[in-house]
């Protein structure tokens, strides 16, 4: 088979990494791909976004499968593209992937179909937005609608700075035409799970479970970013727990897409907050998560290629993915400033003294033989061992062979689980 994997991140280096290992697989594509990409498929100088051309380069190439990383051509309409072309693509159509691509449409989603989640206020204009923060107590949390790639998020410790955050969202244009509408909703205390899940049309199937990072600095301070660092499994989704979720929440999800006539086939990521009032839905994702995937990918043992085929065919039972006993840590290595400002182009050095860890690249490009920064989550080290504190150990101290200039990571990830 001939594969072409969409993205340029550490999700997709997983993507291509974990599809190479399929005797199914003859070649694989990329487009555009990334450094750590092209030591294992051919890079194709696409951009993500450009649905069109990527439609256009599978169809000359006789590509069999396409496999879509992130959420802007999901959104965009990519699936509903390549169906008309007769291609196979795997990944939720235009419709369902509203489900990320408007919180809005999430939320009301959430609401209709009667699943738990925070109390919110849907707003387009400064002062009507103004005038409700007084229905709020704080902290509250500011959703930009639209895709802000990751960064359209802010939790509000003071009325100051939720001030601060409707301006520049609305006012400002800080994200453009995606913070034209913003969501004002209820901050949610708790504990985390990151719960990706594989839906064939038909019922989910959820994989092994995570634990992300979403603050920039050790201890969760700090601005959200697109995810610092992850492990998996999350020990606090015990059976009792999950049960509570697949009533509350996956059994209402799937009944909701069918009563909305929603055809949803691919992955569904559901972010929850383990609150004292029980599991709340806090977003939906429409793809793999990131850093969530170079975790979970690494701990299925099944055939990835017979995974997404099936879920495509409507075909996927939860005996079809098979898991590995081991544990796994992941650290993100990212640019001094990340998520504000940082700067690419810095030489990335020890790459070849790491060992016994998996190094997934996300921004970086090469240059001249050499390896460089381009992005502000430059890598994603990922160890896997018997037991979460053995992988911990492993990932850290690895990772002390890698160096580029202003590299920073936390220190905490998977601290005393």
């Amino acid at each position: 088979m001939k594969i072409l994997v969409i993205g340029s991140g550490a999700r997709e280096h997983t993507l291509v990494w974990k599809l190479s290992k399929s005797p199914k697989v003859s070649e694989i594509y990329c487009a555009p791909g990334n450094a750590g990409i092209e030591k294992l498929a051919t890079c194709v100088d696409i951009e993500a976004d450009n649905i069109r051309e990527l439609c256009s380069f599978a169809k000359e190439n006789t590509i069999d499968l396409t496999v879509v990383g992130p959420e802007a051509p999901l959104v965009e309409g990519i699936v509903d593209l390549f169906n008309q072309n007769n291609l196979k693509i795997f990944g939720p159509n235009k419709k369902a992937s509203q489900l990320e691509g408007s919180k809005i449409f999430a939320k009301d989603f959430m609401k209709k179909h009667d699943m738990p989640t925070a109390k919110y206020s849907v707003f387009n204009d400064e002062i009507s937005a103004l005038k409700a923060l007084d229905d709020f107590q704080l902290p509250l949390v500011i959703k930009a609608d639209g895709l802000a790639a990751g960064k359209g998020v802010v939790i509000c410790e003071d009325r100051n700075t939720a001030v601060r955050t409707i301006q520049s969202m609305i006012k400002d244009k800080k994200f453009g035409s995606a913070g034209s509408n913003i969501v004002i909703e209820e901050y949610l205390e708790g504990i985390e799970i990151s719960l990706l899940c594989f839906v064939n049309g038909k019922e989910v199937i959820p994989m092994e479970s995570a634990r992300d990072y979403k603050k920039v600095y050790d201890d969760d301070k700090g601005p959200n970013t697109g995810g610092m660092g992850c492990f998996s499994p999350n020990p606090i989704l015990t059976d009792s727990l999950y049960k509570d979720i697949n009533e509350k929440v996956l059994k209402r999800f799937i009944s909701g897409l069918k009563a909305d006539n929603i055809d949803f086939k691919g992955v569904i990521f559901i972010g929850l907050m383990i609150t004292k009032r029980g599991p709340m839905v806090l977003e939906f994702n429409v793809r793999f998560g990131d850093p969530e995937t170079e975790v979970v990918l690494p701990r299925l043992d099944s055939d990835l290629v017979d995974v997404l085929l099936k879920t495509i065919d409507g075909t996927l039972k939860p005996e079809d993915l098979k898991w590995s006993d081991k544990k796994s840590v992941c650290v993100i290595l990212a640019s001094g400033g990340y998520p504000v400002q940082y700067e690419k182009n810095k030489e990335i050095k020890g790459l070849d003294d790491v060992k016994d860890v998996i190094v997934f690249h996300g921004g970086t490009k090469l240059y001249d033989n050499k390896t460089l920064t381009n992005g502000g989550r430059v890598l994603a080290v990922t160890a896997i061992e018997d037991t979460i504190k053995e992988a911990r150990g492993k990932v850290y101290q690895e990772i002390k062979n890698i160096y580029f200039e202003d590299m920073y990571l936390r220190k905490d990830i998977a601290k005393n689980i």
